[in-house]
């Protein structure tokens, strides 16, 4: 029993928004999202990102969708798929992680992710971002050794580390009929500013009061 080995997926993800192709244009990378799946059909992907397509700032612990990859006018998304096999004590380890977020439901940690070329990643306290929240799992879950915390990996790297791991790349298809009408609404400025104002607040409180 000490010996058998659970599948975890950890999936990344061309995403379909206009961050993650300003991104694609200034690092020649096209996965610009990252998350995982407990399940092989790839239907619930855990990880932290927006709520809604329209809101950046309206981010935090996620379930997402494939609708909420492959939406509108896309029919599907292209994803790399990476299945790690973990110790059972270390899936337990990972889950309790998972559940803790999703209970404290901690705020997007906006400043490392778009500072991540000059800084490489920094914590702060109870936040994290999509990269920073899986490379948390990739370490509980011991498949790999990393040779630096975490929370400095970015996505292309966790890519180079996970090789070993590699199960396949292609596009994934939404489901059909699916929409989550809610992710899609449109958001106007004033609530988007709203959002930023909000975020940077509780961002700067726990980097002060840490």
């Amino acid at each position: 029993m000490e010996n058998k080995r659970i599948p975890l997926y950890v999936v990344l993800v061309r995403a379909h928004t206009g961050l993650g192709k300003v991104s694609r244009t200034l690092f020649g990378y096209e996965y610009t999202h990252i998350a995982v799946c407990f399940d092989r059909k790839l239907e619930d992907f855990v990880t932290f990102s927006r709520r809604r397509h329209f809101a950046p700032f309206d981010a935090g612990f996620m379930h997402e969708k494939r609708e909420h990859y492959a939406f509108g006018k896309y029919a599907g998304v292209k994803v790399k798929v990476f299945r790690l096999p973990v110790q059972a004590e270390c899936y337990r380890k990972i889950q309790e992680f998972v559940v803790n977020e999703e209970l404290t439901d901690g705020p997007f940690n906006f400043y490392s992710m778009v500072t991540m070329p000059l800084f490489h990643g920094f914590l702060i306290p109870g936040a994290h971002n999509c990269m920073s929240f899986v490379g948390k799992i990739i370490e509980l879950s011991g498949v790999v050794k990393l040779k630096k915390p975490y929370y400095r990996y970015n996505i292309r790297e966790m890519d180079e580390l996970l090789a070993p791991f590699f199960v396949k790349e292609g596009i994934l298809r939404k489901k059909v009929c699916a929409e989550d009408t809610v992710y899609m609404e449109r958001v106007g400025i004033a609530e988007n500013t709203s959002d930023f104002v909000k975020l940077n607040r509780d961002l700067i409180n726990r980097i002060v009061f840490r």
